[in-house]
Parts: structure tokens; sequence; C-alpha cells
């Protein structure tokens, strides 16, 4: 292999990916995807969809997932930083409900994959970001789910930073906790 260095986390399926990158004096070259590298970490998943969003210091996404319809995703940052967050909702799980987090940014070149059923988001860090995500499923509007992202069962410990004010989406501050989520799933 010798492209990635790939870290398990404490929780099962979750990997942090680093490229190797080659750098001289025009700039820098890394492979972000590769199928062959990927399915020798591990990770033998088809990708179907890429999709990229821009936000402003400050924003925080999610925790969100597709109910019927789950997605492995692969994340990275290609502009500025991000504080990246995956909550294990597999059924029959051990580690169900805990959480793990993770630096991303442009810098350090990053890379989160989060298997299926897993809630996921994402807190910038930076003044902006750019965020560039592959599914392996589409992207099921009415199928859409998520968590409250400071509900204290979860208690995922955000990298706040004084002074900023955090900016939802409206969806995002009325998701129920995981207490919730148990009762219905």
């Amino acid at each position: 292999m010798g492209k990635l260095t790939v870290e398990t986390c404490e929780i099962e399926g979750l990997k942090v990916l680093t490229p190797q990158v080659f750098g001289d004096a025009r700039g820098y070259f890394m492979e972000t995807y590769s199928k062959r590298d990927f399915a020798e970490a591990g990770i033998d998943v088809e990708f179907v969809q890429d999709n990229q969003s821009a936000s402003k210091r400050g924003v925080l996404r999610g925790l969100h997932f597709q109910k019927n319809f789950p997605q492995d995703k692969l994340v990275r940052v290609v502009s500025g930083e991000v504080y990246d967050v995956a909550v294990d909702l597999r059924p029959g799980s051990k580690t169900f409900g805990k959480w793990f987090g993770v630096l991303l940014s442009a810098e350090n070149k990053k890379q989160f994959f989060i298997p299926k059923n897993f809630a996921h988001g994402f807190l910038v860090l930076s003044d902006y970001a750019e965020f560039v995500y592959k599914c392996s499923d589409f992207y099921h509007p009415d199928d859409e789910g998520g968590l409250l992202w400071n509900d204290p069962e979860i208690g995922v410990e955000w990298p706040l930073q004084e002074g900023v004010e955090l900016t939802f989406s409206e969806k995002d501050t009325k998701w129920g906790g995981i207490a919730e989520y148990k009762a219905t799933h």
C-alpha cells in the first residue's frame, strides 16, 4: 500500500486516513482516493455521489444520518479546518451511542471514513472551510434523520471557541436526543 496511512479508532469501523503527499517547489500531489488502496485498508465500498459544502467559522452541521438508506462516507477538508464527529447508531453495537471526533484540515489532509449507520456532523473552526465527501448511496431528502448536536447523553466534546457564536440550520436545532432515537428504533 504505502500511499495511505490508516489509523483505527476506538469505535470499530471508523478510520482516519492520511494520504502520502509528494511535495516540491511547485506545490504538492496526493491521491485522495484509490479503490485498490482503500480496499487494502479494509474499505471496500462503492461510492456513488460526491458532495461539497462551504461554511464560515462557527457553523455546526449535524448530527445527520439517513434512516432507511444509510451511507458510508469518506470526508475531508480542502480549505480551512473542521472538527468532524461520528456517533455509532449501529443496532447491537457494543459502542452504540458513543462518539469519536477528529480534526480535519487542508493542512493535515486527513480523511475520515464513517461506515453506514453512524450520525455525522462537523464544526467549522477556521474563518472559512470547504468540506468534501463521498457517499455510498444517493441522498434521499425524505429519509434524513438527526440527533441534537449537544445531547448530554451522547456528550460530544465540541471544541467551542470563545467569542464565536454557533450557526445552525433550523432543522439542526430541532432534532431529538439519542434517548428519543432509541425509543423509535
